[in-house]
């Protein structure tokens, strides 16, 4: 009983070290982005100059370019460390560097501080990723991944909520460096855990520049991609319109921070949690499948909603259930990828099948605002329905109990 007593505290302790990792790159991210916008359009910037400000997040979307370079510096559990901790360190510098600006007049030279910060915290999340994934066992997965999750619907709470309240009442030049030094010390749980072991590698099995490449070069992986790319599909259209449909129904900007933001967020940060509990309960085969059958409820509600003048208790348990669908799909896929990297190249084969969701996601939310306006609100629920349904039906076909990789 000790002993079982005491690995599983080790687990807790270790868990918890993920999330303030998690955490770390999540909440600046989410306040610089939230931030800039407001503070650019306060500054009277064009609508044209506060676009430019998307083009920060690039190195998010390619990282999987470098990929394979931080799958081969960080080999053991202490090139881990020093390359995180030096990773953070850019991060919360620049970050720090900007609130001594002047948004009025040192525009591009904040833009160049933020790209960079964007840059550090993309490659500290493949490292990130790749150490999570040897620090695990299988079992794990699920587990880390919850807290990924738990961390980014954190950080998105905090970045976008608390930090903007405290920017109002304590201006640019406090809250910066204050946000710099908040992500800088989540990585010191890292570099004082003492428990967190990972098995040393063959040299034989180092990433080689242009492993991301070979990823796709494998055939019994196609399903797999497809898999990724179908998955979320049923309800991101619903999610990237649903503020809009809240406009439409006569909420006001605070009703919808409430609903959507604050309450919303937390329920996605408590169903990561439960659905790494499913996952352990019924395995990964019954979780996928019974996810996917929630997927298909969420639009098949939304639709409905369209046939009547919806209350706020109906559209708020609308909202719940997207995003509890969001949380449970989030774990199931990232668990699923976690679970087929290739040895020696974690973090490479994680931020691929990262990006992959992030571009199929970010695809879907640009198309679904044009054919919500084509064909309104129920005609968008109707397509996201019929997608979610694809998806189910794909899942059916090509996954069997104890397979890992989908199969055609």
């Amino acid at each position: 009983m000790a002993t079982t007593t005491s690995v599983d505290n080790v687990r807790r302790l270790n868990l918890a070290t993920f999330f303030c990792l998690y955490i770390a790159q999540f909440i600046p991210s989410t306040f610089i982005t939230t931030a800039m916008q407001v503070s650019m359009r306060q500054a009277n910037y064009g609508l044209a100059t506060i676009g430019l400000l998307h083009l920060v997040h690039i190195p998010w979307l390619v990282k999987f370019l470098w990929a394979p370079m931080v799958d081969r510096q960080c080999s053991r559990l202490a090139s881990y460390r020093r390359f995180i901790l030096l990773m953070e360190s850019v991060y919360a510098l620049s970050i720090m560097c900007i609130g001594f600006l002047d948004i009025s007049s040192d525009i591009y030279f904040i833009f160049v501080l933020v790209f960079i910060s964007m840059f550090a915290s993309a490659t500290q999340d493949i490292a990130t990723d790749g150490l999570a994934v040897r620090a695990f066992g299988k079992g794990d997965h699920s587990a880390v991944n919850s807290m990924q999750s738990m961390g980014r619907y954190a950080g998105a709470f905090l970045g976008s909520g608390i930090f903007i309240v405290m920017l109002d009442h304590f201006g640019w030049s406090v809250v910066f460096p204050l946000l710099g030094l908040v992500a800088w010390f989540m990585v010191v749980p890292l570099q004082f855990n003492k428990k967190i072991h990972i098995e040393p590698r063959s040299p034989k099995q180092r990433a080689k520049l242009m492993d991301f490449m070979w990823f796709f070069s494998r055939k019994e992986i196609i399903p797999h991609v497809i898999f990724l790319l179908l998955y979320f599909m049923g309800i991101i259209g619903i999610i990237a319109n649903v503020r809009p449909y809240m406009v439409d129904l006569g909420y006001n900007m605070k009703e919808i921070g409430v609903w959507f933001g604050m309450v919303g967020t937390a329920t996605s940060f408590v169903m990561a949690w439960v659905a790494h509990v499913l996952i352990r309960r019924i395995g990964m085969y019954r979780a996928r499948l019974m996810v996917a059958f929630m997927i298909v409820t969420a639009p098949l509600y939304f639709l409905l909603l369209t046939f009547i003048s919806p209350t706020l208790p109906l559209l708020v348990g609308g909202l719940l259930l997207v995003k509890t669908c969001h949380a449970f799909a989030s774990i199931v896929v990232y668990t699923t990828a976690m679970d087929c990297v290739r040895d020696g190249r974690e973090g490479t084969d994680f931020t691929i099948q990262v990006v992959v969701v992030h571009l199929s996601s970010s695809l879907i939310s640009i198309i679904s605002g044009g054919v919500g306006e084509w064909l309104d609100y129920r005609g968008l629920y109707l397509i996201e329905l019929g997608i979610a349904l694809v998806s189910l039906i794909y899942v059916i076909r090509v996954f069997k109990p104890n397979q890992m990789l989908a199969k055609w």
